[in-house]
């Protein structure tokens, strides 16, 4: 075993005997042992782990969204080609030994010393990536390049370094939270109104939910994201669009203004005020009035070649439910912080 290598053993090992992260058992916390190799591999080779932890969660979504992609088998989800883990010209695309590998250009590496390098093994995997972006180089601007390099989709780029930049906020993984995006106390009404015919500028369909309410309505993001885009849109008016973590592009059009400690390029919680309810749009900058106020909310998703619009009212009415319990929980520990005990539920009387 060469001192590189050996210094990589070294390393990893300390994270899991101290952290006491079984090898080969299932994960009793997922995203808490998903953080320690990835800070563990930061460590290996310098490559900030938001950025291993957006790849990974990236490369989990296109699994989720394209069903021609293997299953996830372990903690990690990159999924390295044969012809890329074995190398280009390699005649055996399940090489796994790591000097021939490496004679052919392979991307596989072998992480955890047993002499192979093992596309199924989550540190090979994960060692092997960030290996692979530390070619290009450690700043933002060099992994960007690598990633480029590696997925040749812009999109992808964008989507991986905004996501990284909603860990680094976070400093954490578990970040599934979701909230309704008109606060629950306001009054506002709501239908499934995807897919309906619209003819201004066109005919086209409706791709997204109307959800309308009084002007000046708060309008909350709905999940953790990063502000990729603000401004007018002549269909949308003044509109704001935010990436989570699943590949998904949340945009809330027909504004009246917009929050003004919120700015492009910030990353936002779920609940967080991002603009008002408005009926601008329907013309050039400045154009209002010419339907009710209300909110469009629309949800699109990237499957790693196509961006196409999916329909959030399923998922407005679940954001809904779980913001009502989220609201009802916070009552609850507000009440008994103040008096020491929980209420009890309200039951109906038997007749």
């Amino acid at each position: 075993m060469g001192k590189k290598m050996l210094t990589i053993w070294i390393t990893l090992c300390i994270v899991l005997i101290v952290f006491h992260i079984p090898a080969k058992a299932a994960p009793s916390n997922p995203e808490k042992e998903r953080l320690l190799l990835y800070q563990g591999m930061e460590a290996v080779t310098g490559i900030p782990w938001p950025y291993l932890a957006a790849v990974d969660q990236y490369e989990r979504n296109l699994r989720r969204l394209n069903k021609d992609r293997p299953e996830e088998k372990g903690l990690i989800a990159i999924h390295i080609l044969p012809h890329r883990w074995s190398g280009p010209f390699n005649p055996d695309p399940d090489d796994r030994v790591p000097a021939s590998i490496r004679f052919f250009g392979g991307m596989g590496r072998d992480a955890d010393g047993d002499g192979k390098a093992d596309p199924e093994n989550d540190m090979d995997v994960l060692y092997s990536f960030a290996r692979y972006l530390a070619e290009f180089g450690r700043t933002r601007d060099d992994i960007r390049i690598g990633l480029w390099k590696y997925y040749r989709h812009p999109v992808a780029v964008d989507i991986i370094t905004h996501m990284a930049r909603i860990y680094e906020t976070m400093g954490k993984l578990d970040l599934k939270e979701n909230h309704f995006p008109i606060p629950l106390h306001y009054n506002y009404t709501y239908r499934s109104t995807w897919g309906d015919r619209r003819g201004w500028g066109g005919l086209r369909i409706h791709e997204g939910t109307d959800i309308f309410a009084d002007y000046g309505t708060p309008v909350l993001s709905t999940c953790y994201g990063y502000v990729e885009l603000m401004g007018w849109n002549r269909y949308g008016g003044w509109r704001i669009g935010i990436r989570d973590l699943y590949n998904n592009y949340h945009y809330y059009g027909h504004l009246n203004g917009f929050n003004k400690e919120i700015k492009q390029g910030d990353v936002v919680k779920p609940g967080t005020v991002l603009g008002y309810v408005g009926s601008s749009g329907y013309g050039p900058p400045g154009t209002a009035g010419k339907f009710p106020p209300h909110l469009h909310f629309g949800l699109y998703t990237f499957n790693g070649s196509t961006t196409y619009s999916v329909d959030p009212y399923p998922r407005l009415r679940a954001w809904e439910r779980e913001t009502r319990k989220q609201l009802k929980k916070q009552q609850n520990q507000k009440h008994k912080a103040r008096t020491g005990w929980l209420p009890v539920p309200t039951q109906a009387v038997p007749r």
